[in-house]
């Protein structure tokens, strides 16, 4: 067993206020289109508007067989 960490894309929503902590998007944006592959987003200071590729994760830590699927293959 050993400790992996787990990705999974972030649920953005319209209207949704966010805060980037780090990275070249880092700071307050408010989240103004969503699609399967781009998030829209526009700095509330600037009025700044972007869309990029959907880039923000939920991470969890968890103890688990990795990689996936190895403890039945042995």
């Amino acid at each position: 067993m050993v400790t992996v960490q787990k990705f999974t894309q972030y649920p953005f929503h319209v209207g949704q206020k966010i805060h980037i902590t780090d990275g070249p998007r880092k700071g307050d944006w408010e989240v103004t289109s969503v699609d399967e592959k781009k998030v829209g987003l526009r700095c509330p200071v600037t009025g700044f508007e972007a869309n990029w590729a959907r880039f923000c994760y939920f991470v969890t830590e968890q103890d688990r067989e990795w990689p996936e699927g190895e403890k039945e293959s042995r």
